[in-house]
């Protein structure tokens, strides 16, 4: 049996109406940067949060980005972040001319450690940046007043966990609740995923809803005048249209992945070997990725194993980002974040896309556990 580790076309083949209606109407509109399908997507991603803000831009990466510029982080100031995040994440601090700092995570949960993230802060903090991985929510409550209380800015990497949310009394708190800004990723393999790059910001606060939007257009709200350097980040009317199809459908196909991730919990449970991943009391994730630890060395191994049996895998993230040779000017040593090298040495994630059939998950659950009865060493064939 075939089980990759992540199937498009299934997804596609559900929408594909849905889609090819919205794609001919801008087409026959003609209007394909920014307009009223980017406007139409804004305002259903923002009602969809409960934020009065939302702002397209080029791509996730681009969001981050306008981000720290937007809230007046300036050339050398520092943001605190996880270094167990995919690069984008550092890598767009720096291109707006700040400095990464980085602080370790929470073992189970993946995301930034608030405590290990005030340690981090210096005077020249100016945010702090909590990744939500792998669609689960970090500790916004504990960031929140960590911001509050040091006089920062908090921005949420939200890119893999659009709809992610926890408990707070009798409602919710989702993503982009609580943060000065909240940035998403539309990219093809995320829950809600564009044809191409997308991405979206958003914002509690107008002024910085405004700077957003200028900010994305050159650095002026209208044409030809402009206040500031912005870049060119629209998000095209085409992606948008895309968007607006798919996303009516969001909710039920993170219900599925939540389906899946409970399936293999309950298939792997007690495996020895096997860590599952935790979602928190009062959390409730997207299941972006379903991601297991496998210690002693033998992550490689298993997916080695995999592989031979036809399942995809993947390993999010293989070297943290204090250890890329585009941050050794940060001067970071290594051993420094025990717990993101730790993640990095065991992770794997396994696939569970809503597609999967019943049988894919039996079938990718029975190669872990024929993996660890075999010590490793069992047989390929299936």
């Amino acid at each position: 049996m075939q089980v990759p580790l992540l199937d498009l076309s299934l997804q596609y083949r559900q929408v594909a109406d849905e889609v090819m209606e919205a794609l001919r109407g801008v087409v026959e509109d003609q209007r394909f940067i920014l307009g009223p399908v980017v406007e139409k997507l804004e305002a259903e991603i923002a009602a969809k949060l409960g934020v009065p803000h939302a702002i397209g831009c080029a791509s996730g990466t681009d969001a981050i980005l306008l981000a720290v510029r937007a809230l007046g982080v300036e050339r050398g100031d520092e943001v605190v972040t996880s270094p167990f995040t995919f690069f984008a994440t550092a890598g767009a601090i720096h291109n707006a001319g700040a400095r990464p700092v980085f602080a370790d995570i929470e073992p189970d949960s993946f995301n930034l450690d608030p405590a290990a993230a005030e340690a981090a802060m210096t005077g020249r903090t100016r945010a702090v940046m909590p990744v939500h991985l792998f669609g689960q929510m970090a500790d916004m409550r504990a960031f929140r007043a960590l911001g509050d209380r040091r006089g920062v800015a908090v921005i949420e990497d939200a890119a893999q966990a659009i709809g992610a949310r926890q408990r707070d009394g009798d409602g919710w708190i989702t993503t982009g609740t609580l943060g000065d800004i909240c940035c998403f990723s539309f990219f093809p393999t995320k829950n809600l995923g564009a044809f191409g790059d997308a991405g979206m910001m958003v914002a509690n606060d107008e002024a910085v809803a405004e700077r957003l939007r200028k900010l994305r257009v050159h650095g002026g709200r209208q044409m030809y005048h402009h206040e500031e350097v912005g870049y060119n980040s629209r998000l095209d009317a085409l992606q948008a249209a895309v968007l607006l199809a798919k996303l009516p459908y969001l909710d039920g196909w993170s219900a599925a992945r939540r389906r899946n991730a409970a399936f293999y919990d309950e298939a792997l449970a007690g495996l020895d070997g096997i860590v599952l991943p935790v979602v928190r009391p009062g959390h409730e994730s997207i299941v972006n990725q379903y991601t297991i630890r496998v210690p002693g060395g033998r992550r490689d191994a298993l997916q080695d194993f995999l592989k031979a049996r036809g399942v995809g895998s993947s390993v999010y993230y293989p070297i943290p980002l204090d250890r890329q040779e585009c941050f050794e000017y940060l001067g970071y040593r290594p051993g420094q974040f025990p717990e993101s090298e730790r993640a990095s040495r065991e992770v794997l994630s396994l696939p569970v896309f809503p597609e999967l059939t019943e049988a894919q998950l039996a079938y990718v659950a029975d190669s872990v556990r024929a993996f660890v009865e075999g010590g490793g060493r069992g047989a390929a064939g299936g």
